[in-house]
C-alpha cells in the first residue's frame, strides 16, 4: 500500500486505466427513470479512516441512484439492533442465480440465500421495519449522519418508477409471506424497500459512508454501532454475495469485500484503511458497472492493498 499522501498519484493511475473505458457497459432500462443517466458520467472517491478524502472522474460529487447498495446499511441496523436474529430468517451463501430469482426461493421454501439480493433484503427491511417503525426514515438518518450532509433523501420519482414497474418484487414479497416468512404487510415492506433504493448518494459520501465498516463499525462520531466481529462479518458476506452472481470474478480482479447496485455504483472496504466508492451507469450482464469495476481492480493493483 501506498502512503496515504500519494492518494492523488493512486487516482491519477487509475484514471490512466479507466478513461478509455468510460461509457461501456448498457444503462439499467428496467427501470425507465434510470435509463435516462448519461452513460458517460464516472466517479470515484477514497475517503482514509484518517479523515483524508479524495476524488477523481468529473462526476465523484454527482448523485446517482443507490439501489443494492442500501443492503449494506439497512443490515448493519439491523444487526446493530437485533443482532444475529436476522440470521435466522436469511442464509448467507452465495446465490448462483439472479438476484432476483423466484425458482431459488420456491425451492428454498421463502428462505433467501443471503441479504445482499433482493429477496434476502426485503427480510431485512421487513425486520427493520419491526425493530424501527420506519424503516425508510432509519436508514436516511444513519446515511445523512454518516455522510455529514443532512440533504440525503429519496428520489421520488425513481421511487414510483421502482414502485411502478416491481412486479418482481412484489412476486418475492408475497412468496416469502406465503411461506409466513414476512412479518409486516407486504405493501408497506415494499414501499419503504422502493424508497430506500431511490436514496440518491454521489461517490464522495458514499466513500464517507462506507468508513463504517473500514472502521470496523464505528460511526463517524466516535461511537459504536456494530462490534468488530459483526462489522467484519458484513464484510465476508460483502465479498462472497455482495455483487450478484459475479462474487467470484470481483473476488479474484479486486480482491475486496464489494457491495453494487444497478444505478452504477460500487462500494469498496478496505477494512482498517479505507472506503472506496466508484460510480458508472454502464452495466455488465451480471448487473455491475463495467467501469466501476474497472477502476476498483486498477485500485487494488496499484494499491496492493486486497485482502488476499
Amino acid at each position: 500500500m501506498r502512503d496515504s499522501d500519494d492518494y492523488p498519484g493512486v487516482l491519477d493511475a487509475v484514471m490512466e486505466r479507466v478513461r478509455s473505458h468510460i461509457g461501456e457497459g448498457k444503462v439499467a432500462d428496467y427501470i425507465p427513470q434510470l435509463a435516462e443517466v448519461d452513460p458517460e458520467e464516472f466517479g470515484f472517491a477514497v475517503a482514509t479512516v484518517d479523515g483524508g478524502l479524495y476524488s477523481t472522474g468529473g462526476h465523484a460529487s454527482t448523485r446517482f441512484s443507490m439501489q443494492s447498495i442500501t443492503k449494506v446499511f439497512t443490515l448493519a441496523l439491523v444487526m446493530s439492533i437485533s443482532g444475529g436474529e436476522v440470521w435466522k430468517r436469511v442464509h448467507r451463501e452465495p446465490s448462483g442465480t439472479s438476484f432476483n430469482s423466484l425458482y431459488q426461493l420456491e425451492f428454498e421454501e421463502g428462505i433467501p440465500r443471503n441479504p445482499m439480493i433482493n429477496p434476502g433484503a426485503l427480510i431485512v427491511t421487513d425486520q427493520l421495519l419491526t425493530d424501527t417503525g420506519d424503516a425508510f426514515g432509519a436508514l436516511q438518518e444513519l446515511l445523512c449522519v454518516e455522510t455529514g450532509d443532512p440533504d440525503l433523501h429519496a428520489d421520488n420519482v425513481v421511487a414510483d418508477s421502482e414502485n411502478e414497474h416491481g412486479d418482481r418484487n412484489r412476486s418475492l414479497a408475497y412468496l416469502m409471506a406465503s411461506f409466513s416468512k414476512m412479518h409486516n404487510p407486504v405493501p408497506e415492506v415494499l414501499d419503504h424497500y422502493f424508497r430506500q433504493c431511490s436514496i440518491t448518494i454521489s461517490c464522495e459520501e458514499l466513500a464517507k459512508a462506507g468508513l463504517l465498516l473500514a472502521r470496523h463499525g464505528r460511526r463517524a462520531d466516535g461511537s459504536r454501532l456494530l462490534s468488530t466481529r459483526e462489522a467484519r462479518r458484513i464484510m465476508a458476506v460483502m465479498l462472497t454475495c455482495g455483487t450478484y452472481d459475479a462474487a467470484g470474478e470481483f473476488a479474484y480482479r479486486v480482491g475486496l469485500p464489494c457491495k453494487s447496485g444497478i444505478g452504477g455504483g460500487i462500494l469498496a472496504i478496505v477494512p482498517g484503511r479505507c472506503s472506496v466508492a466508484a460510480w458508472g451507469p454502464g452495466l455488465d450482464d451480471k448487473g455491475n458497472s463495467v467501469t466501476a469495476a474497472l477502476a476498483l481492480e486498477a485500485f487494488t493493483d496499484i494499491t496492493k492493498c486486497s485482502v488476499f
